[in-house]
Parts: C-alpha cells; sequence; structure tokens
C-alpha cells in the first residue's frame, strides 16, 4: 500500500559502532557525520531492505515511536520489529508498493543529550512506486529522534514523526 493511502509507520535505527572517545559522545562534525551515518543505515533499511534481525540490533528495548497520522505506533522493540517483518513479507510482491525516504539537504540538525546520546531533528521527503514502476515524491514530513549511546553502540530509542504533508 502506497504513502498516499498510508505508510506503515515506522523507523528504527541501525547501531553503529561506539565512535565516543574517553570524554563520551563525539563533538561538532564528527557527531554530525556519526548521526547522518546512523539517520541513513536506518532509513534505507527501514523502507528497502528486509531484514528483521538488524532491525531489532538497532532499537533499544524500550523503543517508541510516536506518528501524527497514526499515534502511537510503538511502545517497545519486539512488537515493531515483528510488524516491520510482516511488511518486509507482504512487499516481496512483484506488484507491491515500495516506499524510499530522503533526508532534505541541510535540514538535520543534531544536539548532544548529556552523555546518554543525541537528538536529531530534520525534515524528509518520501518517494513511492508500484512494483517496478515509476517513483513518484509523495510526501514530506518533520521528525525528531532520540539516539541513546549503549555498551553495545548506538541505538533508537524514541522517534516522534510529525506534520506530514503530500507533495504534488
Amino acid at each position: 500500500m502506497g504513502f498516499r493511502h498510508k505508510i506503515a509507520a515506522g523507523t528504527a535505527v541501525f547501531f553503529l559502532s561506539a565512535t565516543a572517545g574517553a570524554g563520551g559522545l563525539p563533538e561538532g562534525p564528527a557527531l554530525n557525520r556519526m548521526v547522518e551515518t546512523l539517520d541513513a543505515d536506518f532509513f534505507a533499511l527501514f523502507f528497502q531492505g528486509c531484514d528483521p534481525d538488524r532491525l531489532a540490533t538497532m532499537l533499544t528495548p524500550d523503543f517508541e515511536m510516536y506518528h501524527d497520522k497514526d499515534g502511537e505506533v510503538a511502545r517497545s522493540a519486539a512488537p515493531f520489529v515483528a510488524s516491520y517483518a510482516q511488511r518486509c513479507a507482504t512487499r516481496q510482491a512483484p506488484d507491491a508498493w515500495r516506499s524510499r525516504r530522503e533526508l532534505i539537504p541541510g535540514s538535520m540538525t543534531v544536539h548532544p543529550i548529556g552523555t546518554i546520546g543525541v537528538l536529531e531533528q530534520g525534515e524528509h521527503f518520501f518517494y513511492e512506486r508500484r512494483g517496478d514502476g515509476p517513483e513518484t515524491k509523495v510526501g514530506r514530513a518533520r521528525f525528531t529522534q532520540l539516539w541513546r549511546l549503549e555498551a553495545d553502540g548506538w541505538k533508537l530509542a524514541r522517534i516522534f514523526s510529525y506534520d506530514h504533508e503530500p507533495v504534488k
């Protein structure tokens, strides 16, 4: 089912090996590059990939997601990953809707949250196509995500996805 009809809300992010130095979080441009990598890896997996086991490693157990159109999407990682796995199976059909997300250049901001992680904010476009058909830009939204630095790397803890609007 396409974006206009309803993108299955969700987002999760891949953990990257902790690149923090002895003092904690990376700083300045290194922090921005790290978050850009986390962001790109998560969204590529979520919208275009299909690897529930990998998705599970990207989320904190208490992962939560909220969406302006769908409300409360997730209150923990396990059911979110199970829903993603079902979507993966559905997307295998030759005429299934396929979606892609693109970060709007220059829209991302990153804010350290003490020593626990970072808050990422930005805007993105959504594209969709049916099967192997032509891709169309269909939507735009804002997002806020909390990335938490855990013992085994960076994990996505919270997502707020809002201000969704169609693009003509």
